[in-house]
């Protein structure tokens, strides 16, 4: 059984919910964090001794923390090729763009602009700050650009691990408003995932409550 941790509007745990329905995967997800609370309880603490979600539990007895470390337990234990190869030379042109897409995209998109476009009221906007923000965070996507040009997804013609943490957050980037540049293989990438029913059913969802909230 595999039980699920978070609120549905956190991009991490969209991630994760992205993952599993792609792989088919039947999960129980429980709401906590944001509004819901519950991070500072015993029991979640238990799980997750840094107070944050996703929390993966699975059989009731193993709790994973970390949305990429969620991740690459999914892929080694339900995934097959392409999506999480077990060929470790395979896997590993995977992996590295995998970590690329979490630590240098979508680290760079939800705090630094997400948070500042959308949780942040308008009055209290930081502009310099927003297109210093977008500018960085669209250096890093020049990399996505020059790879998706030869290919349908990060790592290859087919969805892997890869994309999960690139994907997620571009929903959120071709909706909130903000100037972009034009990124004509990125955008089309983007047209391929939204396509896809579990994209659609995990990351495409209103984002509103989280509007104004700091």
């Amino acid at each position: 059984m595999l039980t699920l941790y978070g609120r549905a509007t956190s991009s991490n745990v969209q991630a994760v919910i992205w993952a599993m329905n792609e792989l088919g995967l039947t999960f129980d997800r429980r709401d906590v964090g944001g509004s819901f609370g519950g991070l500072d309880t015993p029991q979640f603490r238990a799980m997750n001794p840094h107070g944050r979600i996703p929390v993966l539990m699975h059989n009731d007895g193993l709790a994973i923390f970390e949305s990429m470390a969620i991740l690459r337990y999914l892929g080694a234990v339900f995934a097959n090729a392409p999506f999480w190869p077990a060929d470790p030379v395979a896997r590993a042109q995977v992996d590295q763009w995998a970590e690329w897409a979490k630590m240098d995209v979508a680290n760079n998109f939800t705090g630094p602009i997400f948070w500042r476009v959308v949780r942040t009221p308008p009055e209290r906007h930081d502009h310099g700050a927003i297109r210093a923000a977008v500018d960085k965070f669209e250096r890093e996507l020049v990399s996505a650009e020059r790879q998706l040009s030869s290919r349908d997804f990060l790592a290859g013609d087919e969805l892997s691990l890869a994309d999960i943490p690139l994907g997620h957050v571009l929903y959120r980037y071709f909706d909130i408003d903000i100037e972009r540049r034009d990124f004509p293989a990125l955008k089309a990438y983007y047209q391929r995932l939204t396509q896809r029913p579990a994209y659609r059913e995990s990351v495409m969802i209103s984002y509103e409550s989280l509007r104004n909230t700091i």
